[in-house]
């Protein structure tokens, strides 16, 4: 094969890839915010209470995805990133089926716990594998894409609780999502992983070791420990965030199936957006001004902080309202590719997933 026919064929590969990968974190987004977005129908449903609903979705399922990752980024740093990806779809999508069958909140709690652990494997190993292929100029744009299935996942799930929720139930919604789920497994099972393997000899991952690079990274890059920082003050909205559809409804008088559906078109176009907007001009911003990637982040979030205040003050009737949740998805979006392009390139190349752990933990 001519040096052409092969850069082409590699650069099939990688874009086949990514596209797959993209499809798993979209689903992945749609089980993870499927619970908050059917709040208006499950908590009546199984009688839970707020603080009940804050937990599942918050502590019971961010706690054990947090951990485990740190673990899961460790595994996919020694061991075959595609097959490892694909038991974790298959252990999560299982759990979300059993899911739809919870009569009250332990029942709805044990599931919730243990998808976090399955889901916690996706993206530090889906990260790693891209930035083993994708050059690091195009990595931020590679990552914006992959991280399109955060808003495509959510404004779909917020979409699968306008439209089909009072047409099938919320039931009937987590199992065929936990069906889905088993379809993709299968196909990422058969994805190569081009790095190569450990010899049959060599022992299982040292995770002491593998910890003590991480801490070694961080201790001799301050702007590893800047960033991975920065992403914590982001995401601190993300975590009241699954309140939203309960106060839409009960203090903004919403009905719950329209503002179901509202917000999620709104999460999809703008998350998309900004999504593209950030990883592309992330890209640019790194090669064509000195303050790097993460500088742009900054800008973006003196701008736009004023709108994330602003609408959460107005009534239903404001136009800012629908305004300021198109901004705060799009900011949030926006911060993924650069943010996660600079994680890889200030971690040791053995490291990367345990260190996208670390910050998905921190977060």
């Amino acid at each position: 094969m001519m040096a052409s026919e092969a850069t082409a064929s590699t650069a099939r590969n990688t874009t086949a890839l990514l596209a797959l990968l993209t499809i798993i974190n979209v689903l992945n987004f749609v089980d993870r915010q499927l619970l908050s977005s059917f709040a208006n129908f499950i908590k009546p449903d199984l009688g839970l209470t707020d603080t009940q609903f804050g937990l599942l979705t918050g502590l019971v399922f961010i706690i054990f995805y947090a951990v485990a990752g740190l673990f899961m980024g460790v595994l996919a740093d020694h061991f075959n990133r595609p097959k490892l990806i694909a038991a974790a779809i298959a252990i999560w999508s299982l759990l979300t089926a059993a899911s739809g069958a919870a009569k009250g909140f332990v029942s709805m709690a044990l599931p919730r716990a243990l998808i976090g652990i399955g889901e916690s494997a996706l993206t530090p190993a889906a990260v790693s594998l891209m930035a083993d292929r994708v050059p690091p100029a195009k990595l931020g744009a590679a990552v914006g894409i992959y991280y399109m299935g955060v808003p495509i996942g959510a404004g779909a799930s917020l979409m699968i609780a306008g439209w089909l929720g009072p047409m099938i139930g919320w039931r009937n919604c987590f199992y065929a999502l936990g069906v889905l789920g088993l379809l993709l497994a299968t196909i990422m099972a058969f994805v190569h992983d081009e790095r190569p393997a450990k010899p049959a000899t060599s022992k299982g991952p040292d995770f002491a070791e593998q910890f003590k690079v991480l801490a070694g990274a961080i201790r001799q890059s301050p702007a590893l420990s800047m960033t991975v920082a920065g992403n914590v003050a982001i995401h601190m909205a993300v975590g009241a965030a699954v309140f939203d559809q309960l106060w839409f409804v009960q203090e903004r008088g919403f009905d719950k199936a329209e503002i179901a559906t509202t917000a999620g078109i709104i999460t999809l176009v703008a998350g998309v957006a900004g999504n593209l907007f950030g990883g592309y001009v992330g890209d640019w911003w790194h090669k064509n001004m000195a303050s790097g990637r993460p500088m742009l982040l900054f800008w973006l979030m003196l701008l736009f902080a004023p709108f994330a205040y602003l609408y959460r003050t107005v009534g239903p009737e404001s136009p800012f309202l629908l305004m300021g949740i198109a901004i705060g998805v799009f900011q949030l979006a926006s911060t993924y590719g650069p943010m996660i392009s600079t994680l890889q390139a200030l971690s040791p190349p053995k490291a990367r997933a345990t260190v996208t752990a670390f910050h998905i933990l921190c977060a």
